[in-house]
C-alpha cells in the first residue's frame, strides 16, 4: 500500500491500514472522534480513557479536532507494544459468560445481554450493539450461544501477536547494537 508515509514492520502496516480506512479525504488526517473506531476495528479493546488519552497524545496542533498518521501510528505502536487495550482471553470471556448464565444453559437471551451491555461497566451504544447482533446471534434461537460467539470474537490472529514480533525484533537490534559497541 503506498501511503506517502514510511512504514518500518508489519505492526506500522496494520495501524496504517486501519487508519487509512478513516481517512476520508486521504491527506493521512482523521477526526478525532475516529479514534476508537479506527482501535477496535485492529482488534483492540480501547476505554473511552483510553481513546482521550491517545486523542490528548496525538491530536493536531495545527488541525485542532484532527490527528495525523505518523504521530498517531508511533504512539499506538508503543501501547500496542506494551498489550494495551488487548481484549481479554477465551477462557475469561467464557468464565465472564459463566458468571452471567448461572442456570447452565450455554446461551443468554438478546433482551437479558443487550441490558447487560447497555447498562453495566462502559456501556455500549445502539450502534456498537447493532454491529455486534449479526455475529453473537443464533438466527434460528435468537439467543446467544457463547462458546460460539466467543469462537467467532477469537477467530483470527491478533495485532497483539504483531506487536510482540515486531517488539521482540526492536529488543534483538538494540541487544545486537550493545555488543557490537
Amino acid at each position: 500500500m503506498e501511503i506517502g508515509v514510511a512504514l518500518n514492520n508489519d505492526l506500522e502496516i496494520r495501524i496504517s491500514e486501519a487508519f487509512c480506512v478513516f481517512d476520508t479525504h486521504g491527506d493521512k488526517y482523521i477526526d478525532t472522534r475516529n479514534v476508537g473506531n479506527v482501535l477496535r476495528f485492529m482488534g483492540c479493546v480501547p476505554t473511552e480513557k483510553e481513546i482521550n488519552d491517545i486523542i490528548a497524545a496525538t491530536e493536531s496542533i495545527e488541525y485542532p479536532g484532527e490527528l495525523q498518521l505518523p504521530k498517531f501510528m508511533a504512539h499506538v505502536s508503543q501501547l500496542l507494544m506494551n498489550n494495551h487495550m488487548e481484549p481479554a482471553s477465551a477462557e475469561k470471556l467464557y468464565a465472564a459468560f459463566q458468571v452471567l448464565d448461572p442456570e447452565n444453559k450455554k446461551y443468554l437471551t438478546k433482551e437479558y445481554f443487550e441490558k447487560l451491555m447497555s447498562e453495566e461497566g462502559e456501556p455500549f451504544s445502539e450502534e456498537e450493539m447493532a454491529d455486534m447482533w449479526p455475529v453473537a446471534i443464533d438466527p434460528i434461537t435468537g439467543n446467544i450461544p457463547y462458546t460460539f460467539y466467543i469462537n467467532q470474537l477469537k477467530h483470527k490472529g491478533t495485532i497483539y501477536e504483531v506487536a510482540a514480533a515486531v517488539k521482540e525484533q526492536a529488543e534483538q537490534a538494540q541487544a545486537e547494537q550493545g555488543r557490537k559497541k
